[in-house]
């Protein structure tokens, strides 16, 4: 009997240890061929960009006013953006989830309006409300003749359409963060008797720390990453790094510009991500409560609170609904009605629609988009669901290089990542079996896999954290095998 079950057991090991090294195996040759290969071409190329060692890319970079004012643009954008997301986000995720907030239905349809539309569709939604000639804007000059009608400008403006659109990850992720604390933890804190937004600072958010370390972290990243936004509204005052690195980019005589200014933007992220990582590595962020209780709606019970909730919380609604009505309307109009922002039945059309779903020029880009990102999210969601728990459950000096590794497309914004694939793999290459993937379709399924691996890794690993251990024992007590718990 104990020699059956020492051979039981062994068999075990020897097949999970099998099953670790090609997964091992897999991962190094994906990590060496799509990750590290492309950017260490990037980095050839800024220090060998004459044909031999120099550091003249560098002296290009310090001696370019203009592109270190935009790298300076792009810090100070990226460090507001964790504090205002940050703010605005979980006050809607508590609106919409913790707090007992009338009409908390029609708010959440407000708020989940960022998940609709993004980058250049955001922007122009909110040019249309407060650009030189939106809606507010022609409402606030018809009361102060004398205003600025392009006020809409610059940094506040470029933080502002950031803020507002930076908070969609929040809903969808810590959301279900919040309806999944212990509603015990919190009776208890009342029965001690903590105040409303004691428990709140004290019990809730203790709970939400690996959720909201992954989101500022993906915050940073779109602060730093930013292009659309300072594109249209940044003016000539405000313009970010990547504008400018998409520009040297396209020319292959300041490709190792590019290079060198994606180079800075990574080691200052990578710097940030060891901070946080180390940080959620310090706490314990589940409840430890035996029998969980759904959390109910909490009330508050000081009115002057409530009533800045409120007024808080419907505030926030209209500015997050009024782009996307903007944009809705304005679809159904020409392009005079939207460079003068102004609506009338006359120029009402349905051309626009027409010509989206019967325009085969139109249609065949988007489809691509859908089907690839489609093809992408489910190969990426499906690995790193396992690499994730190697990395949570091990949690060893092997698995955290496998993270950082994973974590290097967050170096480089997606231009870069796309150069650096283009520049690698424009010739064979003895790892991908002395293949040409430049130019194919197979090239871009792989740039799309790179780009979604760090997101879904954080929020995936966040979410593994909160999770109870002790029910992965109980699991495993009832006999359970690890594939089926």
């Amino acid at each position: 009997m104990f020699n059956a079950k020492n051979l039981y057991m062994n068999t075990y090991k020897g097949k999970r240890n099998v099953y670790l090294l090609i997964i091992g195996g897999l991962l190094a040759w994906f990590i060496t061929a799509f990750l590290i290969l492309p950017n260490l071409n990037l980095i050839y190329t800024v220090f060998f960009s004459e044909g031999s060692f120099s550091l003249s890319t560098f002296e290009k970079i310090l001696n370019s006013e203009r592109a270190m004012d935009s790298l300076k643009n792009s810090f100070l954008l990226a460090f507001s953006m964790i504090i205002t997301v940050n703010v605005i986000g979980v006050f809607i995720v508590l609106v919409m989830e913790y707090f007992d907030i009338k009409g908390a239905n029609i708010l959440r349809l407000g708020y989940y309006t960022t998940l609709i539309y993004g980058g250049l569709i955001a922007v122009f939604g909110f040019t249309y409300i407060y650009g030189k000639n939106g809606y507010m804007t022609n409402f606030l000059t018809g009361i102060f003749p004398g205003m600025n009608d392009q006020w809409f400008i610059g940094y506040p403006a470029v933080l502002f359409v950031m803020t507002i659109t930076g908070t969609s990850n929040y809903v969808l992720f810590l959301t279900q963060s919040v309806r999944n604390i212990d509603f015990q933890t919190i009776e208890a804190a009342k029965n001690m008797g903590a105040s409303t937004f004691r428990i709140l600072w004290s019990v809730v958010l203790p709970v939400l720390k690996p959720i909201l370390i992954a989101l500022s972290i993906l915050v940073f990243q779109s602060g730093l990453g930013a292009l659309a936004v300072p594109l249209v509204v940044g003016g000539e005052d405000f313009q970010t790094i990547n504008p400018m690195i998409l520009s040297f980019s396209q020319t292959i005589g300041s490709r190792d510009l590019a290079a060198l200014l994606a180079i800075f933007l990574g080691l200052t992220q990578i710097l940030l991500l060891y901070i946080l990582t180390k940080s959620e590595k310090k706490g314990t962020y589940f409840s430890i409560s035996k029998v969980k209780t759904k959390i109910h709606k909490q009330k508050i019970k000081n009115k002057f609170g409530n009533i800045i909730v409120h007024f808080f919380a419907y505030l926030l609604f209209a500015i997050y609904v009024l782009p996307v009505i903007s944009i809705i309307a304005f679809s159904f109009t020409d392009a005079y009605s939207i460079t003068t922002g102004t609506l009338s039945l006359e120029r009402f059309t349905l051309e626009n629609y027409m010509k989206i779903f019967m325009d085969g020029s139109v249609v065949k880009p988007f489809l691509t988009s859908v089907v690839y990102s489609a093809l992408a999210s489910g190969i990426v969601v499906t690995a790193i669901l396992f690499i994730a728990r190697l990395i949570h459950r091990y949690n060893n000096r092997l698995t955290e290089m496998l993270e950082y590794l994973l974590y290097i497309p967050w170096l480089l914004p997606s231009t870069l990542i796309a150069l650096g694939l283009m520049m690698t793999y424009d010739v064979p290459r003895m790892i991908i079996n002395n293949n040409v993937l430049t130019g194919t379709l197979v090239i871009m399924l792989i740039g799309y896999i790179i780009i979604k691996i760090p997101f879904t890794l954080r929020i995936i690993k966040a979410a593994y954290y909160s999770v109870d251990p002790s029910l992965e024992d109980a699991a495993k007590n009832l006999g359970a095998k690890s594939i089926y718990t």
